[in-house]
């Protein structure tokens, strides 16, 4: 068959659609069985997959739970690389942050009580989440470092970074502590903004004006 436009399409629509099958049968596996108790060879099982087609999609075993992991750690520098013009970076992760909230945003932290067990229970993948947000920060320092024309990343850039990082890493934080507690999404969003409005507030003064983009 003559390679058209359709064809690279439905290639990556049936990848899409099995990679998807895989992480809702692995997530259904991790919360029903533990995840550590959960094999890759169950996993490849319930989807109806070989063990090796699993491995291809997700080499680490932490990945098929946090299916979001590279939306997640990419977060931050995505902000502030669409940020507007006039426009901080401080200025743009508040308005993504805030906006998250808003939608209930997984890559805030909005899930489910059992799934916030899961995580809990598991020192693997509370191990990988603590990785998967240093590695946001580690992005967004480099994002911050682009936008200043400051490149090897500097010290600035790297304390920034770390000071807007953590304001996320809090919410998201409080958002998963509240989920865990069998708290309704609307009820975690709603006690959770103003504590985020009140920390970006508090670092205006230092980074109010920084990596503004130019009008």
């Amino acid at each position: 068959m003559t390679d058209t436009g359709a064809t690279p399409n439905l290639r990556e629509l049936n990848k899409r659609r099995t990679r998807e099958a895989i992480s809702h049968a692995a997530t259904r596996l991790f919360i029903e069985r533990g995840f550590d108790r959960t094999t890759i060879a169950e996993v490849a099982a319930a989807a109806g997959v070989a063990k090796m087609t699993v491995t291809n999609h997700f080499p680490r075993k932490e990945d098929l739970f946090f299916d979001l992991h590279e939306e997640l750690a990419g977060r931050l520098a995505g902000a502030v690389a669409e940020r507007a013009p006039g426009e901080s970076a401080l200025a743009a992760l508040r308005r993504d942050c805030l906006a998250g909230l808003d939608r209930h945003d997984a890559r805030l932290g909005f899930s489910g009580p059992a799934f916030a067990r899961t995580v809990a229970d598991s020192p693997a993948l509370s191990a990988r989440l603590r990785e998967l947000h240093e590695q946001s920060e580690t992005a967004l320092a480099e994002a911050l470092a682009e936008a200043v024309h400051e490149i090897p990343v500097g010290f600035e850039c790297r304390v920034a970074a770390a000071l807007l990082a953590a304001v996320d890493r809090a919410v998201f934080t409080e958002v998963f502590r509240l989920t865990f507690a069998g708290e309704e999404q609307a009820a975690i969003a709603a006690a959770v903004r103003p504590s985020a409005v009140h920390a970006y507030d508090r670092l205006e003064g230092a980074l109010g004006n920084f990596a503004v983009r130019e009008a």
